[in-house]
Protein backbone atom coordinates (compact mmCIF):
# COMPACT_ATOMS: atom_id res chain seq x y z
CA UNK A 1 0.00 0.00 0.00
CA UNK A 2 0.92 3.37 -0.85
CA UNK A 3 1.14 4.63 3.07
CA UNK A 4 1.96 1.22 5.11
CA UNK A 5 1.93 3.18 8.56
CA UNK A 6 -1.49 5.20 7.64
CA UNK A 7 -3.65 3.05 9.91
CA UNK A 8 -1.54 4.37 12.49
CA UNK A 9 -0.91 7.72 12.13
CA UNK A 10 -4.69 9.19 11.07
CA UNK A 11 -8.02 7.90 12.66
CA UNK A 12 -11.24 7.58 11.14
CA UNK A 13 -13.25 10.68 9.99
CA UNK A 14 -16.37 11.34 8.14
CA UNK A 15 -17.68 14.72 6.61
CA UNK A 16 -20.02 16.07 8.93
CA UNK A 17 -23.34 16.67 9.04
CA UNK A 18 -25.84 19.32 9.08
CA UNK A 19 -27.37 20.37 12.23
CA UNK A 20 -30.63 18.66 12.51
CA UNK A 21 -32.85 21.80 13.39
CA UNK A 22 -31.89 22.97 10.20
CA UNK A 23 -31.27 19.87 7.68
CA UNK A 24 -35.37 18.95 9.06
CA UNK A 25 -36.66 21.69 7.10
CA UNK A 26 -35.81 20.33 3.49
CA UNK A 27 -34.70 17.39 1.72
CA UNK A 28 -31.14 18.06 0.77
CA UNK A 29 -28.65 15.82 1.34
CA UNK A 30 -27.43 15.85 5.00
CA UNK A 31 -23.20 15.91 4.66
CA UNK A 32 -21.28 18.76 4.26
CA UNK A 33 -18.53 19.09 1.56
CA UNK A 34 -15.24 17.03 2.84
CA UNK A 35 -11.91 17.85 1.07
CA UNK A 36 -9.88 15.63 -1.49
CA UNK A 37 -6.89 15.91 1.35
CA UNK A 38 -8.61 14.34 3.89
CA UNK A 39 -10.04 11.41 1.90
CA UNK A 40 -6.92 10.29 1.02
CA UNK A 41 -5.95 10.40 4.72
CA UNK A 42 -8.65 8.15 5.19
CA UNK A 43 -7.81 5.64 2.13
CA UNK A 44 -4.25 5.99 3.82
CA UNK A 45 -5.45 4.10 6.68
CA UNK A 46 -6.48 1.12 4.23
CA UNK A 47 -3.68 -1.86 5.47
CA UNK A 48 -1.57 -4.26 3.55
CA UNK A 49 -3.94 -7.32 4.47
CA UNK A 50 -2.66 -10.40 3.73
CA UNK A 51 -6.35 -11.80 3.27
CA UNK A 52 -8.42 -8.77 3.18
CA UNK A 53 -11.85 -9.67 4.57
CA UNK A 54 -13.26 -6.61 2.95
CA UNK A 55 -13.86 -8.23 -0.32
CA UNK A 56 -15.75 -11.37 1.19
CA UNK A 57 -17.87 -8.50 3.36
CA UNK A 58 -19.19 -6.82 0.06
CA UNK A 59 -21.98 -8.42 -2.08
CA UNK A 60 -20.51 -6.94 -5.45
CA UNK A 61 -16.42 -8.04 -4.61
CA UNK A 62 -15.32 -4.93 -4.59
CA UNK A 63 -11.57 -4.62 -5.14
CA UNK A 64 -11.49 -2.16 -2.01
CA UNK A 65 -7.57 -1.83 -1.40
CA UNK A 66 -6.74 -0.97 -4.25
CA UNK A 67 -9.29 1.90 -4.96
CA UNK A 68 -8.17 2.81 -2.02
CA UNK A 69 -4.45 2.92 -3.06
CA UNK A 70 -5.32 4.83 -6.23
CA UNK A 71 -7.12 7.31 -3.64
CA UNK A 72 -4.07 7.93 -1.70
CA UNK A 73 -1.89 8.72 -4.84
CA UNK A 74 -4.68 10.68 -6.07
CA UNK A 75 -5.25 8.27 -9.02
CA UNK A 76 -9.20 9.50 -9.10
CA UNK A 77 -9.39 7.76 -12.97
CA UNK A 78 -7.56 4.03 -11.76
CA UNK A 79 -9.82 4.59 -8.84
CA UNK A 80 -12.95 4.63 -11.28
CA UNK A 81 -12.21 2.56 -13.07
CA UNK A 82 -11.55 -0.05 -10.40
CA UNK A 83 -14.89 0.71 -8.98
CA UNK A 84 -16.38 0.43 -11.51
CA UNK A 85 -15.53 -2.82 -13.11
CA UNK A 86 -17.47 -4.25 -10.09
CA UNK A 87 -20.17 -1.74 -9.43
CA UNK A 88 -22.20 0.10 -12.15
CA UNK A 89 -23.98 2.70 -9.42
CA UNK A 90 -21.12 3.35 -6.61
CA UNK A 91 -22.96 6.89 -6.23
CA UNK A 92 -26.39 5.21 -4.69
CA UNK A 93 -23.98 2.32 -2.58
CA UNK A 94 -21.78 5.40 -1.52
CA UNK A 95 -24.77 7.18 0.02
CA UNK A 96 -27.41 3.91 1.01
CA UNK A 97 -25.26 0.85 2.00
CA UNK A 98 -25.15 -0.74 4.89
CA UNK A 99 -21.50 -1.16 4.26
CA UNK A 100 -20.96 -4.75 5.26
CA UNK A 101 -17.24 -4.52 3.33
CA UNK A 102 -16.68 -2.29 7.19
CA UNK A 103 -17.91 -4.61 9.42
CA UNK A 104 -15.35 -7.09 7.98
CA UNK A 105 -12.22 -4.66 7.72
CA UNK A 106 -9.41 -6.23 9.03
CA UNK A 107 -8.86 -2.56 10.89
CA UNK A 108 -11.79 -3.24 12.32
CA UNK A 109 -10.66 -5.52 14.72
CA UNK A 110 -9.17 -3.40 17.00
CA UNK A 111 -9.78 0.30 15.51
CA UNK A 112 -12.71 1.84 13.59
CA UNK A 113 -13.06 0.04 9.96
CA UNK A 114 -11.45 1.90 7.23
CA UNK A 115 -14.35 4.61 5.82
CA UNK A 116 -14.90 2.32 2.59
CA UNK A 117 -18.49 4.12 2.14
CA UNK A 118 -17.46 7.10 2.06
CA UNK A 119 -14.14 6.72 -0.06
CA UNK A 120 -16.72 4.87 -2.66
CA UNK A 121 -18.91 8.18 -3.09
CA UNK A 122 -16.08 10.41 -3.36
CA UNK A 123 -14.58 8.62 -6.22
CA UNK A 124 -18.12 8.27 -8.00
CA UNK A 125 -18.45 11.98 -7.53
CA UNK A 126 -15.12 12.95 -8.66
CA UNK A 127 -15.57 10.25 -12.06
CA UNK A 128 -18.40 12.68 -12.30
CA UNK A 129 -16.65 16.05 -11.81
CA UNK A 130 -14.03 14.65 -13.87
CA UNK A 131 -15.84 13.44 -17.30
CA UNK A 132 -15.08 9.96 -16.64
CA UNK A 133 -18.51 8.91 -16.65
CA UNK A 134 -19.50 8.79 -20.01
CA UNK A 135 -21.37 6.91 -22.37
CA UNK A 136 -20.17 3.52 -24.02
CA UNK A 137 -22.01 2.61 -26.87
CA UNK A 138 -21.11 -0.86 -27.22
CA UNK A 139 -19.04 -1.33 -30.99
CA UNK A 140 -20.55 -4.54 -31.94
CA UNK A 141 -24.51 -5.19 -31.42
CA UNK A 142 -25.39 -8.99 -31.55
CA UNK A 143 -29.21 -8.54 -32.47
CA UNK A 144 -30.49 -9.93 -29.22
CA UNK A 145 -33.39 -8.70 -27.94
CA UNK A 146 -33.78 -8.38 -23.82
CA UNK A 147 -36.93 -7.44 -21.94
CA UNK A 148 -35.99 -6.28 -18.41
CA UNK A 149 -38.94 -5.92 -16.05
CA UNK A 150 -38.74 -3.62 -12.59
CA UNK A 151 -36.01 -0.51 -13.13
CA UNK A 152 -35.23 -1.16 -9.68
CA UNK A 153 -31.28 -1.41 -8.62
CA UNK A 154 -31.30 -4.54 -10.03
CA UNK A 155 -33.04 -3.82 -13.43
CA UNK A 156 -30.96 -1.16 -14.00
CA UNK A 157 -27.50 -3.20 -12.93
CA UNK A 158 -28.76 -5.98 -15.50
CA UNK A 159 -29.49 -3.97 -18.05
CA UNK A 160 -26.18 -1.69 -17.80
CA UNK A 161 -24.53 -5.17 -18.55
CA UNK A 162 -26.65 -6.76 -20.86
CA UNK A 163 -26.24 -3.05 -23.03
CA UNK A 164 -22.28 -3.91 -22.43
CA UNK A 165 -22.72 -6.93 -23.69
CA UNK A 166 -24.39 -5.62 -27.29
CA UNK A 167 -27.79 -6.55 -26.70
CA UNK A 168 -30.87 -4.63 -27.43
CA UNK A 169 -31.86 -3.91 -23.79
CA UNK A 170 -35.84 -2.53 -22.86
CA UNK A 171 -36.31 -1.69 -19.45
CA UNK A 172 -40.36 -1.70 -18.44
CA UNK A 173 -41.13 -0.27 -15.50
CA UNK A 174 -44.90 0.69 -14.42
CA UNK A 175 -44.05 3.64 -12.60
CA UNK A 176 -44.68 6.72 -14.19
CA UNK A 177 -40.90 7.61 -13.57
CA UNK A 178 -37.71 5.44 -14.18
CA UNK A 179 -35.83 4.36 -10.58
CA UNK A 180 -38.47 1.73 -8.65
CA UNK A 181 -37.28 1.37 -4.68
CA UNK A 182 -34.14 4.15 -5.49
CA UNK A 183 -36.93 6.70 -6.90
CA UNK A 184 -40.16 6.06 -4.53
CA UNK A 185 -38.73 4.55 -1.63
CA UNK A 186 -35.78 5.70 -0.16
CA UNK A 187 -36.13 9.79 0.81
CA UNK A 188 -34.75 12.55 -0.84
CA UNK A 189 -32.45 13.30 2.28
CA UNK A 190 -30.64 10.11 2.09
CA UNK A 191 -30.32 9.94 -2.18
CA UNK A 192 -31.29 12.70 -4.29
CA UNK A 193 -33.03 12.16 -7.18
CA UNK A 194 -30.79 14.08 -9.34
CA UNK A 195 -27.79 11.69 -8.53
CA UNK A 196 -30.35 9.09 -9.94
CA UNK A 197 -31.22 11.53 -13.02
CA UNK A 198 -27.64 11.57 -13.93
CA UNK A 199 -26.91 7.68 -14.46
CA UNK A 200 -29.94 7.65 -16.35
CA UNK A 201 -29.37 10.31 -18.53
CA UNK A 202 -25.86 7.84 -19.15
CA UNK A 203 -27.83 4.56 -20.06
CA UNK A 204 -30.41 6.30 -22.31
CA UNK A 205 -27.39 7.43 -24.28
CA UNK A 206 -25.93 4.27 -24.22
CA UNK A 207 -28.54 2.94 -26.11
CA UNK A 208 -30.73 1.34 -23.29
CA UNK A 209 -34.59 1.88 -23.92
CA UNK A 210 -36.97 2.64 -20.90
CA UNK A 211 -40.82 2.01 -21.16
CA UNK A 212 -42.26 3.52 -18.25
CA UNK A 213 -46.49 3.03 -17.50
CA UNK A 214 -46.33 -0.32 -19.00
CA UNK A 215 -47.30 -3.01 -16.13
CA UNK A 216 -45.94 -6.32 -17.31
CA UNK A 217 -48.62 -8.71 -17.02
CA UNK A 218 -51.78 -5.99 -17.26
CA UNK A 219 -50.75 -3.03 -20.04
CA UNK A 220 -48.43 -6.27 -21.86
CA UNK A 221 -48.83 -9.59 -21.52
CA UNK A 222 -46.56 -11.07 -19.80
CA UNK A 223 -47.04 -14.59 -22.43
CA UNK A 224 -46.57 -11.58 -25.06
CA UNK A 225 -42.79 -10.36 -24.00
CA UNK A 226 -41.39 -13.71 -23.85
CA UNK A 227 -42.36 -14.69 -27.26
CA UNK A 228 -41.07 -11.08 -28.52
CA UNK A 229 -37.80 -10.82 -27.00
CA UNK A 230 -35.11 -13.07 -26.69
CA UNK A 231 -34.75 -13.69 -22.93
CA UNK A 232 -36.45 -11.50 -20.42
CA UNK A 233 -35.27 -10.67 -16.55
CA UNK A 234 -37.49 -10.33 -13.80
CA UNK A 235 -36.74 -7.77 -11.56
CA UNK A 236 -39.47 -6.38 -10.10
CA UNK A 237 -38.29 -6.22 -6.83
CA UNK A 238 -39.82 -7.83 -3.43
CA UNK A 239 -42.84 -5.24 -3.14
CA UNK A 240 -46.14 -7.11 -1.23
CA UNK A 241 -45.48 -5.46 1.83
CA UNK A 242 -46.24 -7.56 5.57
CA UNK A 243 -49.46 -6.57 7.12
CA UNK A 244 -50.18 -6.45 10.83
CA UNK A 245 -53.31 -8.49 11.59
CA UNK A 246 -54.62 -6.67 14.44
CA UNK A 247 -57.94 -5.34 16.04
CA UNK A 248 -58.77 -1.95 14.00
CA UNK A 249 -56.40 -2.47 11.66
CA UNK A 250 -59.05 -1.19 9.06
CA UNK A 251 -59.37 2.45 10.76
CA UNK A 252 -58.22 5.55 9.11
CA UNK A 253 -54.66 6.64 9.61
CA UNK A 254 -52.61 3.41 9.20
CA UNK A 255 -50.43 3.00 6.45
CA UNK A 256 -48.09 0.90 5.40
CA UNK A 257 -44.82 2.61 5.22
CA UNK A 258 -43.62 2.94 1.45
CA UNK A 259 -47.26 4.51 0.51
CA UNK A 260 -46.28 7.37 2.88
CA UNK A 261 -42.37 7.10 1.25
CA UNK A 262 -43.74 7.18 -1.94
CA UNK A 263 -46.14 9.90 -1.82
CA UNK A 264 -43.47 12.19 0.03
CA UNK A 265 -41.04 11.76 -2.79
CA UNK A 266 -43.48 12.67 -5.53
CA UNK A 267 -44.23 15.64 -3.45
CA UNK A 268 -40.56 16.51 -3.73
CA UNK A 269 -40.13 15.60 -7.10
CA UNK A 270 -43.39 18.38 -7.76
CA UNK A 271 -46.34 16.17 -7.85
CA UNK A 272 -49.86 17.07 -6.51
CA UNK A 273 -50.77 15.05 -4.07
CA UNK A 274 -54.69 14.46 -3.43
CA UNK A 275 -55.19 15.89 0.23
CA UNK A 276 -58.45 13.39 0.58
CA UNK A 277 -56.13 11.04 -0.44
CA UNK A 278 -52.63 11.75 0.74
CA UNK A 279 -50.60 10.53 3.58
CA UNK A 280 -49.24 13.51 6.22
CA UNK A 281 -47.53 13.55 9.79
CA UNK A 282 -47.53 16.91 9.90
CA UNK A 283 -49.04 17.93 13.86
CA UNK A 284 -49.85 14.29 14.15
CA UNK A 285 -48.51 11.91 16.78
CA UNK A 286 -46.90 9.01 14.80
CA UNK A 287 -46.36 5.60 15.35
CA UNK A 288 -43.55 3.69 13.08
CA UNK A 289 -43.65 0.20 13.75
CA UNK A 290 -40.75 -1.60 12.70
CA UNK A 291 -37.14 -0.79 13.63
CA UNK A 292 -35.18 -1.39 10.44
CA UNK A 293 -33.41 0.99 7.68
CA UNK A 294 -37.84 1.94 6.54
CA UNK A 295 -38.77 2.66 9.87
CA UNK A 296 -35.99 4.99 9.71
CA UNK A 297 -36.79 6.43 6.57
CA UNK A 298 -40.38 7.61 8.45
CA UNK A 299 -39.16 9.38 11.05
CA UNK A 300 -37.02 10.93 8.86
CA UNK A 301 -39.62 12.15 6.97
CA UNK A 302 -42.37 12.18 9.65
CA UNK A 303 -39.84 15.18 11.61
CA UNK A 304 -39.80 17.08 7.97
CA UNK A 305 -43.60 16.93 7.25
CA UNK A 306 -43.63 18.79 11.21
CA UNK A 307 -45.09 15.76 13.18
CA UNK A 308 -46.09 16.41 16.95
CA UNK A 309 -44.26 13.57 18.06
CA UNK A 310 -42.29 10.21 16.50
CA UNK A 311 -42.44 7.22 18.13
CA UNK A 312 -40.52 3.95 16.97
CA UNK A 313 -41.12 0.44 18.08
CA UNK A 314 -39.76 -3.14 17.54
CA UNK A 315 -40.76 -6.53 18.20
CA UNK A 316 -37.04 -7.50 18.95
CA UNK A 317 -34.78 -6.54 21.57
CA UNK A 318 -32.50 -3.70 21.96
CA UNK A 319 -28.83 -4.46 19.84
CA UNK A 320 -26.27 -4.54 21.57
CA UNK A 321 -23.18 -1.58 21.47
CA UNK A 322 -20.58 -3.87 20.84
CA UNK A 323 -20.29 -7.44 18.69
CA UNK A 324 -21.49 -10.49 20.69
CA UNK A 325 -20.06 -13.96 20.45
CA UNK A 326 -22.83 -14.84 17.88
CA UNK A 327 -21.86 -12.69 15.14
CA UNK A 328 -17.67 -12.52 15.65
CA UNK A 329 -15.60 -10.66 12.77
CA UNK A 330 -15.90 -10.54 10.33
CA UNK A 331 -19.64 -11.16 10.36
CA UNK A 332 -22.23 -8.43 9.86
CA UNK A 333 -22.09 -6.75 12.97
CA UNK A 334 -25.98 -6.80 15.13
CA UNK A 335 -25.19 -3.82 16.85
CA UNK A 336 -27.36 -1.00 17.88
CA UNK A 337 -27.16 1.60 15.17
CA UNK A 338 -29.19 5.20 15.43
CA UNK A 339 -29.37 6.59 11.98
CA UNK A 340 -29.12 10.42 10.54
CA UNK A 341 -32.83 10.39 11.12
CA UNK A 342 -32.72 9.21 15.04
CA UNK A 343 -30.48 12.00 15.73
CA UNK A 344 -33.30 14.19 13.99
CA UNK A 345 -35.72 13.14 16.98
CA UNK A 346 -37.57 9.79 17.88
CA UNK A 347 -38.43 8.02 21.02
CA UNK A 348 -37.24 4.44 20.27
CA UNK A 349 -38.54 1.30 21.86
CA UNK A 350 -38.12 -2.09 22.08
CA UNK A 351 -39.49 -5.60 23.00
CA UNK A 352 -42.70 -3.94 22.14
CA UNK A 353 -45.74 -6.02 20.98
CA UNK A 354 -48.58 -4.25 19.09
CA UNK A 355 -52.58 -4.99 20.49
CA UNK A 356 -55.09 -2.91 19.24
CA UNK A 357 -56.01 0.67 17.50
CA UNK A 358 -57.99 2.34 19.34
CA UNK A 359 -60.27 5.07 17.37
CA UNK A 360 -62.53 8.14 18.16
CA UNK A 361 -66.33 8.18 17.09
CA UNK A 362 -65.55 8.54 13.22
CA UNK A 363 -63.42 5.69 12.72
CA UNK A 364 -60.24 7.69 13.25
CA UNK A 365 -57.08 6.01 15.01
CA UNK A 366 -56.24 8.00 17.97
CA UNK A 367 -54.32 5.67 20.11
CA UNK A 368 -52.21 2.38 19.78
CA UNK A 369 -52.79 -0.43 22.55
CA UNK A 370 -49.02 -2.03 23.36
CA UNK A 371 -47.63 -5.20 25.71
CA UNK A 372 -44.02 -5.01 27.19
CA UNK A 373 -42.43 -8.66 26.02
CA UNK A 374 -39.85 -10.85 27.37
CA UNK A 375 -37.96 -13.36 25.47
CA UNK A 376 -37.43 -16.42 25.85
CA UNK A 377 -35.98 -20.04 24.85
CA UNK A 378 -38.80 -22.15 24.55
CA UNK A 379 -39.27 -25.48 24.70
CA UNK A 380 -38.43 -26.23 20.98
CA UNK A 381 -34.89 -24.15 22.18
CA UNK A 382 -36.29 -21.41 19.45
CA UNK A 383 -36.67 -17.69 21.26
CA UNK A 384 -40.05 -17.14 22.11
CA UNK A 385 -41.89 -14.10 23.49
CA UNK A 386 -44.03 -13.26 26.74
CA UNK A 387 -46.07 -10.66 28.05
CA UNK A 388 -45.02 -8.80 30.71
CA UNK A 389 -48.22 -8.71 33.33
CA UNK A 390 -49.24 -4.98 33.71
CA UNK A 391 -47.31 -2.91 30.93
CA UNK A 392 -49.91 -2.77 28.73
CA UNK A 393 -50.88 0.96 27.98
CA UNK A 394 -52.74 3.40 25.16
CA UNK A 395 -49.63 5.37 22.98
CA UNK A 396 -50.93 8.72 21.47
CA UNK A 397 -51.09 7.58 18.24
CA UNK A 398 -52.73 9.49 15.09
CA UNK A 399 -50.93 7.71 12.25
CA UNK A 400 -49.46 4.73 12.41
CA UNK A 401 -47.28 3.48 9.54
CA UNK A 402 -46.02 0.18 9.25
CA UNK A 403 -42.69 -0.68 8.52
CA UNK A 404 -42.08 -4.40 8.92
CA UNK A 405 -40.90 -5.64 5.67
CA UNK A 406 -42.39 -7.28 2.59
CA UNK A 407 -43.68 -10.82 1.90
CA UNK A 408 -42.56 -11.40 -1.63
CA UNK A 409 -42.73 -10.12 -5.11
CA UNK A 410 -46.32 -9.21 -7.31
CA UNK A 411 -45.94 -12.29 -9.38
CA UNK A 412 -49.57 -13.18 -10.38
CA UNK A 413 -50.19 -11.31 -12.95
CA UNK A 414 -47.31 -12.68 -14.36
CA UNK A 415 -47.69 -16.26 -13.99
CA UNK A 416 -51.52 -15.77 -15.40
CA UNK A 417 -50.83 -17.57 -18.50
CA UNK A 418 -47.19 -18.12 -17.69
CA UNK A 419 -46.03 -21.18 -14.85
CA UNK A 420 -43.23 -19.75 -13.88
CA UNK A 421 -42.47 -21.55 -10.96
CA UNK A 422 -41.84 -20.10 -7.01
CA UNK A 423 -39.89 -21.21 -4.16
CA UNK A 424 -41.25 -22.08 -0.74
CA UNK A 425 -41.63 -18.11 0.17
CA UNK A 426 -43.53 -17.39 -2.65
CA UNK A 427 -40.33 -15.89 -5.20
CA UNK A 428 -39.39 -16.56 -7.68
CA UNK A 429 -37.55 -20.03 -8.15
CA UNK A 430 -34.73 -19.15 -10.20
CA UNK A 431 -31.37 -21.36 -9.67
CA UNK A 432 -28.20 -19.60 -11.36
CA UNK A 433 -30.63 -16.64 -11.97
CA UNK A 434 -32.35 -19.53 -14.32
CA UNK A 435 -36.42 -19.97 -14.21
CA UNK A 436 -38.41 -22.71 -15.30
CA UNK A 437 -38.77 -21.03 -18.81
CA UNK A 438 -35.97 -21.40 -21.17
CA UNK A 439 -35.37 -17.71 -21.71
CA UNK A 440 -36.69 -16.52 -18.73
CA UNK A 441 -34.41 -15.33 -15.91
CA UNK A 442 -34.88 -13.48 -12.45
CA UNK A 443 -32.60 -11.21 -10.23
CA UNK A 444 -32.88 -9.07 -7.13
CA UNK A 445 -36.14 -9.18 -3.98
CA UNK A 446 -37.89 -10.99 -6.46
CA UNK A 447 -35.63 -13.88 -6.59
CA UNK A 448 -33.72 -13.55 -3.57
CA UNK A 449 -36.49 -12.11 -0.95
CA UNK A 450 -36.30 -8.46 0.63
CA UNK A 451 -32.29 -7.37 0.89
CA UNK A 452 -30.18 -4.80 0.33
CA UNK A 453 -29.55 -2.01 -2.97
CA UNK A 454 -26.03 -3.41 -3.10
CA UNK A 455 -27.32 -7.07 -3.22
CA UNK A 456 -29.85 -5.60 -5.38
CA UNK A 457 -26.99 -4.95 -8.18
CA UNK A 458 -24.86 -7.69 -7.68
CA UNK A 459 -27.73 -9.82 -8.50
CA UNK A 460 -28.45 -7.46 -11.58
CA UNK A 461 -24.87 -8.03 -13.03
CA UNK A 462 -24.50 -11.70 -12.20
CA UNK A 463 -28.09 -12.47 -13.76
CA UNK A 464 -26.72 -10.51 -16.63
CA UNK A 465 -23.55 -12.73 -17.16
CA UNK A 466 -25.91 -15.61 -17.41
CA UNK A 467 -28.18 -14.41 -19.93
CA UNK A 468 -25.24 -13.17 -21.93
CA UNK A 469 -24.31 -16.73 -21.40
CA UNK A 470 -27.51 -18.51 -22.65
CA UNK A 471 -27.49 -15.76 -25.42
CA UNK A 472 -24.39 -16.15 -26.94
CA UNK A 473 -22.81 -19.24 -25.59
CA UNK A 474 -20.07 -17.63 -23.27
CA UNK A 475 -19.14 -14.33 -21.77
CA UNK A 476 -17.17 -11.75 -21.42
CA UNK A 477 -19.12 -9.89 -19.18
CA UNK A 478 -17.12 -8.96 -15.25
CA UNK A 479 -18.28 -11.46 -12.70
CA UNK A 480 -17.26 -11.34 -9.25
CA UNK A 481 -14.20 -13.57 -9.83
CA UNK A 482 -13.03 -11.45 -13.06
CA UNK A 483 -13.71 -8.05 -12.10
CA UNK A 484 -9.99 -6.98 -12.60
CA UNK A 485 -10.25 -8.58 -16.11
CA UNK A 486 -10.16 -4.89 -17.76
CA UNK A 487 -8.62 -2.85 -15.14
CA UNK A 488 -5.23 -1.25 -16.03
Amino acid sequence: MGKPTGFLEFDRELPKKRDPKTRIQDYKELYLDFDDAKTNQQAARCMDCGIPFCHTGCPLGNIIPEFNDAVYHNDWELAAEILHSTNNFPEFTGRICPAPCESACVLGINKPAVAIEHIEKMIAEKAFDLGLVKPVIPEFKTGKKVAVVGSGPAGLAAASQLNKAGHEVTVYERADRIGGLLRYGIPDFKLEKQILDRRLDVMMAEGIVFETNVNVGVDLPFYTLINEADAVVLCGGSTLPRDLNIKGRELKGIHFAMDFLTQQNKRVAGDIIDEHTGISATDKHVIVIGGGDTGSDCVGTSNRQGAKSVTQIELLTKPPLTRTDKDPWPKYAMILKTSTSHEEGVDRQWSILTKEFIADKKGQVTHLRVVDIKWEIGYTGKPEFIEIPGSERDLPCDLALLAIGFVHGETDKIREKVDVELDTRGNINATNYRTNIENVFAAGDMRRGQSLVVWAISEGREAAREVDKFLMGESLLESKDHSLMNVK
